[in-house]
């Protein structure tokens, strides 16, 4: 990996699918940019979906791509495994404290041949596949990950030295620590993505309680080819499901658990999971509850008829309480809003809870931007300028400024990169760094002379 550099045109915080599309975005205009991110492979959460709604096209043939296309760009430098410590406005520009997270081994050296993770012993719960997988104590993140580089996972490793013996390069290096590292950057953009509220905000849905109570997440990958089963199975026991259950807004709307705003993509996600599972499983009976379907994007209303159409039962009703069976199936306890608050209680063999969004990463001590009540960064221009933040050069995109879908995102970072290209050529920061530079170059010319005398 190239050692950083002293100086960049801008920083982007997050390598997932906003982030790489404001890197490319600003690569392409030519500036240099240090894309950085916490986890070991760029891709963020897109590139663990199935597929994307409304068109159900393969969610790895958009991502991949351009993941490739930003870790190979002349402009964009890529560095995972990394965390923003801080982000100081210094004149015009920024300077910016990074930490580089040790992964034992040297990163050049490794040639991605996957024998160190044969040959662990160690099983741990494989954050890709949200534990339902397994991954061992040396690994490469997923089958897609760029870089393909392993990582060592040092809480779970017994240190039997069975990962290094058999390394043709003979890369790791148990002594690596964190590494300080600081730079500049003339701008700085916000794409820190994602996560999903907490399987244990809603307690009466057992969330973090019962096995085949799951995150819609952990759907995506045992939806997916490359998932941990390589078909659809209920946890529990590994028994096909016949009766599948989505509870919309279990992790939004609701100020009980203190996020009163709708996340937007569950409705669509829920769908889209409910219709292939209708084509995954023959004979298989999905029932959405809901409170209200808000098919807010292009062709979402007509995908929402298609799933009702080919089979998903949309039910309007509102759960009260989830409880288990000795056998592991589910008890719900239903009211249906559409026939006078009747109370039923409705058994299914698995329920997938359509968690709302949260936003990934907290700028507090780091950037002093603010975020707003909802934790998402304030925009306070978000009708004429939506990726402008409170503070000034500091730009955000995707969900890091509030709940969105996949082509919102990947627009609204384009407007970000666009944003901070205009920044860039209004302080002049192209002309101030080729100053740094002629004077650097006559400083070297000055020191050449002397040593040749």
């Amino acid at each position: 990996m190239a050692k950083i550099r002293e100086r960049y045109d801008a920083l982007v915080i997050g390598g997932g699918i906003a982030g790489m599309q404001a890197a490319l975005d600003l690569g392409e205009q030519g500036y240099d940019v240090l894309l950085v991110e916490k986890e070991p492979s760029i891709g963020g959460v897109m590139v663990g979906l199935n597929k994307v709604f409304p068109t159900l096209d393969c969610s790895s043939c958009i991502c991949t791509p351009r993941m490739a296309e930003a870790a190979h760009h002349a402009r964009i430098q890529l560095q995972t495994y990394t965390e923003v410590e801080r982000v100081e406005k210094k004149g015009t520009g920024f300077a910016v404290h990074l930490v580089k997270k040790p992964r034992f081994l040297i990163e050049d050296d490794c040639v991605g041949c996957n024998l160190c993770e044969l040959a662990c012993p160690i099983d741990v719960p494989h954050e890709f596949d949200y534990g339902l997988g397994a991954r061992r104590a040396v690994y490469i993140p997923h089958g897609n990950a760029i870089p393909q580089t392993a990582v060592l996972d040092v809480e779970n490793c017994v240190f039997c030295g069975k990962c290094e013996k058999v390394c043709p390069t003979h890369c790791f290096d148990f002594t690596q620590e964190a590494e300080e590292v600081t730079t500049s950057a003339g701008a700085v953009i916000i794409a820190t993505g994602l996560q999903i509220t907490p399987m244990a905000a809603k307690k009466e849905y057992g969330g973090d309680t019962f096995v085949n109570v799951m995150n819609p997440l952990g759907m995506e990958r045992i939806q997916s080819s490359n998932g941990p089963y390589g078909r659809v199975l209920r946890p529990s026991d590994g028994k096909i499901p016949r009766s599948i259950a989505y509870v919309q807004c279990a992790g939004s709307r609701d100020r009980s658990i203190g996020i009163p705003y709708c996340s937007r993509v569950c409705c669509m996600y829920a769908l889209k999971q409910a219709l292939l599972l209708t084509h995954y499983i023959h004979g298989v009976e999905v029932t959405l509850y809901y409170m209200d379907i808000r098919a807010f994007g292009k062709g979402y209303e007509q995908f929402y008829r298609r799933a009702v159409k080919e089979g998903v039962k949309a039910t309007k009703g509102k759960v009260a309480k989830i409880t288990e069976a000795d056998n592991h199936d589910l008890i719900l306890r239903v009211e249906m809003l559409d026939e006078n608050g009747r109370v039923e209680e409705r058994r299914h063999d698995l329920v997938v809870l359509a968690q709302g969004l949260v936003p990934g990463w907290h700028v507090g001590g780091v950037v002093d931007a603010e975020e707003a009540e909802d934790g998402f960064l304030l925009t306070p221009e978000a009708k004429v300028s939506p990726s402008h933040t409170t503070m000034e050069g500091v730009f955000v995109g995707g969900v890091a400024a509030g709940p969105k879908d996949i082509p919102d995102a990947i627009v609204e970072a384009g407007e970000a990169a666009m944003a901070a290209a205009n920044y860039l050529e209004r302080i002049g920061w192209r002309a101030m760094a080729g100053a740094v530079l002629g004077a650097s170059a006559a400083k070297q010319e000055v020191v050449e002379t002397w040593e040749m005398h």
